[in-house]
């Protein structure tokens, strides 16, 4: 007669849990804000315990700290495919100005909760590394088809017209986008 117990089961692998509570995050600042997100909704949202999120987040900050980093990243992802996708010649400012009427329709949600995650870098000094990081990435990719101040100036431009676009009651015009882009890439022009 044996002694020995049967080993417990394996647990099963969830290679995906970090990434999936921080998408989770995403979702409950998307519906609820920053200053409702808490351990608890974040684990109902993802779908898993408690703990989980306590075991990889240790604080509410650390968690937004990794929805911001998803967000970026996802961000990140969207705008090499633009640039893969901008063709040799194309006129930068009309391109620039499809891609924040996307931002402002289609992804107009995505963008919302984007700059609410950014934007609470302002008391969450554990945000600010990230929304640094998002800034130079985006000033980086402009300056490839500019230069490096230019590159900057145009990632400002971007970022301002989709943050006064997700509060305005309507979306502004293409002709009042594309405009600014012109100005900017032809210093001196008249539009």
């Amino acid at each position: 007669m044996s002694t020995t117990q049967p080993a417990p089961p394996a647990r099963r692998k969830d290679p995906d849990r970090r990434e999936r509570i921080a998408r989770a995050a995403i979702e409950v600042v998307a519906d609820r804000g920053v200053e409702k997100l808490t351990h608890r909704s974040v684990a109902a949202a993802a779908g898993v315990p408690l703990g989980s999120t306590t075991y990889y987040f240790a604080t509410l900050d650390d968690l937004l700290a990794s929805a911001l980093r998803q967000a970026a990243e996802d961000d990140v992802e969207h705008m090499r495919q633009w640039a893969a996708d901008l063709e040799s010649g194309q006129d930068l400012a009309e391109a620039l100005t499809d891609l924040v009427l996307h931002y402002l329709g289609p992804a107009r949600a995505q963008t919302a909760v984007e700059h609410q995650l950014y934007i609470a870098a302002l008391h969450k000094p554990a945000l600010r590394q990230v929304s640094q990081e998002w800034d130079t990435w985006l000033a980086e990719l402009f300056a490839s088809y500019t230069d490096e101040s230019t590159g900057r100036a145009l990632s400002v431009l971007f970022c301002g017209w989709q943050l006064q676009g997700i509060v305005r009651e309507s979306v502004p015009s293409r002709d009042e986008i594309e405009m600014t882009f012109r100005r900017m890439l032809q210093p001196g022009a008249k539009t």
